[in-house]
């Protein structure tokens, strides 16, 4: 019983230390401006963006499977979601987002179709408005799983 404890509270320590970690980690790269828009105006790639970004140089000949899950923007064509209040945020910093407007980002984006996400990041890219941090990281959760999904099915 005892072990269980030390191996819990073990474990409890390492995932606040690793949290830590990454939220001063977080800060330091916005501190540096690296999170900024890239000079092609598509957002920039963090870890788990490169690992997601990684299948977008190699088509699989499936060109409307490719568009659907790809975040850059393939042309300049604006497509509004039902969310041209949003175009009030055109050229905001992420981090300057109060916690209502985040909220806002956030109903739309848990209101779209999984297949509408990719579209959406695109059609922002293009209107020049950054998603709040904690959004684009549950935007880029929501592409991981629909490309996979979509990876299975074409095993299958």
């Amino acid at each position: 019983m005892k072990g269980a404890l030390i191996i819990l509270l073990a474990t409890i320590l390492i995932g606040i230390v690793l949290y830590i970690h990454d939220r001063r980690r977080m800060r330091k790269t916005v501190a540096t401006g690296s999170e900024t828009n890239n000079p092609d105006g598509s957002l920039p790639r963090g870890d788990m963006e490169t690992e997601v970004a990684k299948g977008e140089e190699e088509c699989c000949g499936q060109h409307a499977v490719c568009e659907k899950t790809s975040l850059s923007p393939l042309d300049t064509e604006i497509v509004y979601y039902d969310d041209e209040e949003l175009d009030r945020f055109k050229g905001r910093e992420p981090l300057s987002y109060s916690p209502e407007e985040v909220e806002e980002f956030r109903e739309i984006l848990m209101t779209l179709l999984p297949e509408d996400v990719a579209g959406w990041s695109r059609s922002l890219q293009v209107r020049e408005i950054s998603l709040p941090i904690e959004v684009r990281d549950e935007l880029l959760m929501i592409v991981g799983e629909l490309r996979g999904q979509q990876s299975l099915a074409m095993e299958k």
